[in-house]
C-alpha cells in the first residue's frame, strides 16, 4: 500500500532511508527539509504494517509563479529493492504532484531508472540550477511547456548541507 506519510512514520522512514543508502546523509536531508518546511509531500510504501519505502518531494523556488518540485530522496529497504516498490512510489508521487498543481519535477539520479518515467537530461537543459550540466540532472514536465523556456530554480537550503 502506498500512502502519504504520517508523523508517526518518521522513525521508520529514517531507518529505511539510512538502510537504502548505507549512510545517514539522505535521512538527515529528509529531517532538514521537514524542519525547514520545504516538503511538498512524502509517500511511504507499507507492507504488513511496516514502512518499506519512502519518497519525498520538496519545493523549488523558481523565477516563475508556478510550482516546481525536486524528487529526493527515493528509498526502498534493501531486502525489498528490485521488487517494483520504488517504481510504484515514483508513479504515485508524480500523479500526486500533478494533483498538487506542480508544473515540473527535477531529479538528480540514474538516467536509465528515471528515464522510464519520462525524465530526461534534455528536458533539464534550460534549467539553471546547481546540478546543471550533469547527466544525472533530469526534468519531467507535468504541464505543457514547463521546461520549454529558460528557468532558474533554487533548491532548499537543506540540499546545501547534504
Amino acid at each position: 500500500m502506498i500512502r502519504h506519510a504520517r508523523i508517526a512514520d518518521h522513525p521508520a522512514i529514517e531507518a529505511v532511508v539510512a538502510a537504502a543508502f548505507g549512510r545517514t546523509d539522505e535521512a538527515d536531508l529528509v529531517s532538514r527539509l521537514r524542519t525547514d518546511g520545504d516538503v511538498v509531500f512524502e509517500l511511504v510504501a507499507e507492507e504488513e504494517g511496516d514502512v518499506v519505502g519512502h519518497l519525498l518531494f520538496s519545493r523549488l523556488w523558481a523565477d516563475r509563479r508556478e510550482l516546481y518540485a525536486a524528487l529526493a530522496p527515493l528509498a526502498v529497504r534493501p531486502d525489498r529493492q528490485k521488487s517494483g516498490l520504488g517504481s510504484a512510489l515514483v508513479r504515485v508521487g508524480l500523479e500526486n504532484c500533478r494533483e498538487f498543481g506542480c508544473h515540473g519535477v527535477l531529479v538528480l539520479g540514474d538516467p536509465a531508472y528515471y528515464g522510464r518515467f519520462g525524465f530526461s537530461a534534455d528536458a533539464a537543459r534550460q534549467v539553471s540550477a546547481p546540478f546543471r550540466g550533469m547527466a544525472a540532472f533530469q526534468a519531467l514536465a507535468l504541464e505543457d511547456r514547463a521546461f520549454d523556456a529558460a528557468l532558474s530554480v533554487s533548491y532548499p537550503d537543506a540540499f546545501a548541507a547534504a
